[in-house]
């Protein structure tokens, strides 16, 4: 069954009722533990994923590891497996270095390639090192390499685990062969043809393979024109090409053409979610972090905010320059410090909505570079419109506040200000990508300190003008 948050809770409480007192009194649960035949049954109904869940909990609400070692010790190895896959990393080890090596290996063994190798790299060297020298050698070898791609890349995020089909096979001897590999594959929904030396020739699904002829050779009946990523494309890629092509799994090939993996559709949403996390991070000016929000030390929340807010509060420092520029204009007409506030908040809020559409519209790749100038006559003309509306919201409050002049220098203003707002918005990403900057950098915080020193210029030097001509 799926948990919502009141089971999640009543699940949790029943481990720590059945478990904990045994597992505080002695380092390992004995198999006659009072309670363990309970707990297998309530776990065993109750999916993966929301069993890591409510470990995740014990570990950093209850401060109960011992009581999630035990849990996964009484599932079965390859259920532990598949349960220790959906906790972090840090959690991962937690729990690993309670284990011996023979009970590492049992566990590395069920899980699937790739979260092997995720695991592996968390590991210190000896760890690693005690752990290979148990490996059987083809599985070391395999190991090492999925080990070695480097973090970001398609090779990162793949698993070995697929169904490979030699080329020259009948329908029934593909068939026989899914049979036999599929137990162990990531998904047998798609199939690929390999040739001798391994090269990918082509793919197919399943549906295809069952619907032929039973002597049909699978050349004549698979899909010529693969869709494929090359072992260090970037994973942001690798998500983009799954995404557009609505692809159940993608696979991976090394500078031969050897299929060497799969990127799996889901581990390809892992990705864009992991991306859009970053982004709006970035959106916000702050750092990227490696965790939840949850468990991410004190320290290293500070860190990663306090950067970006003391470098904007000394670039506020602009605002306060341009008004004491302006001190005698502020003096010969009070009633304008009334409308600054308003002014470059709607100037900031103007460009903070163009340059997150921008920011978005690139990382989804609806936005390049080569629209700039398409885009910049669109945000003119809706810009335009937007200062248009709120200036003529604003000239009542004017006229009531000033006079008519004070009217006419709000509305001005509110129309520049937010027309500057709305092009520096859309435009600051397309100068940050031109210099090989991530465009989300182009942030909120970012995009408003700007605006609101360039509005209080823009916004007093208006109203010099047009007070100096009524003087006049």
């Amino acid at each position: 069954m799926a948990l919502n948050d009141n089971t999640l809770e009543a699940v949790k409480d029943d481990l720590l009722a059945l478990i904990a007192p045994t597992s505080q009194a002695d380092d390992a649960a004995p198999a006659d533990m009072p309670g363990r035949e309970a707990v297998a049954d309530r776990l065993s109904e109750i999916r993966s994923p929301d069993i890591g869940e409510v470990l995740e909990t014990l570990i950093e609400e209850d401060d109960a590891l011992d009581v999630a070692v035990t849990t996964l010790d009484i599932l079965a190895t390859d259920r532990a497996a598949n349960v220790l896959g959906y906790l972090p990393g840090d959690y991962q080890l937690l729990i690993v270095g309670t284990l011996d090596d023979s009970q590492v290996l049992k566990l590395l063994e069920e899980m699937g390639s790739d979260e092997r190798a995720d695991l592996f790299n968390l590991l210190d060297d000896d760890r690693r090192e005690a752990l290979l020298r148990r490996m059987a050698r083809k599985e070391r070898e395999e190991l090492k390499r999925l080990a070695s791609y480097e973090e970001g890349c398609a090779g990162a995020i793949m698993t070995s685990d697929y169904v490979a089909i030699a080329s020259g096979m009948t329908v029934s001897q593909a068939l026989m062969r899914v049979r036999q590999t599929a137990p162990d594959a990531e998904t047998v929904y798609q199939l690929y043809v390999l040739s001798n030396d391994g090269e990918l020739i082509g793919t197919m699904s399943l549906r295809q393979l069952m619907v032929a002829r039973p002597g049909a050779v699978v050349d004549d009946i698979m899909i010529k024109d693969v869709i494929s990523a090359a072992v260090d494309e970037l994973q942001e890629e690798v998500a983009r090409i799954v995404a557009r092509y609505d692809l159940i799994a993608l696979p991976v090939i090394d500078i031969d053409n050897r299929m060497v993996g799969i990127v799996t559709h889901d581990d390809a949403m892992d990705v864009v979610e992991s991306e859009a996390t970053e982004d709006i991070h970035k959106g916000m000016s702050i750092g990227q972090l490696e965790d939840g929000i949850s468990r991410v030390p004190l320290w290293t929340l500070y860190r990663k905010r306090v950067m970006w807010l003391v470098l904007l509060v000394f670039a506020n420092l602009f605002s306060g320059a341009g008004i004491a520029y302006f001190e005698d204009t502020i003096a010969a007409q009070v009633a304008l410090v009334f409308f600054l506030p308003l002014l470059i908040g709607s100037g900031g809020n103007a460009g903070a909505q163009a340059a997150t559409l921008m920011v978005r519209g690139m990382a989804t790749g609806d936005v390049g570079g080569k629209d700039w100038g398409k885009l910049l006559g669109r945000e003119l003309l809706v810009a335009g419109s937007l200062g248009l509306t709120m200036a003529i919201a604003v000239t009542p409050i004017g006229i009531m506040r000033g006079g008519d002049a004070v009217a006419f220098i709000v509305a001005t203003s509110m129309i520049t200000i937010v027309l500057f707002g709305s092009l520096l918005g859309m435009c600051l990403p397309f100068v940050l990508e031109r210099f090989k900057i991530d465009p989300a950098t182009a942030s909120a915080p970012l995009v408003t300190t700007l605006i609101d020193a360039s509005g209080v210029v823009i916004y007093f030097s208006i109203a010099t003008a047009v007070l100096s001509n009524v003087a006049g």
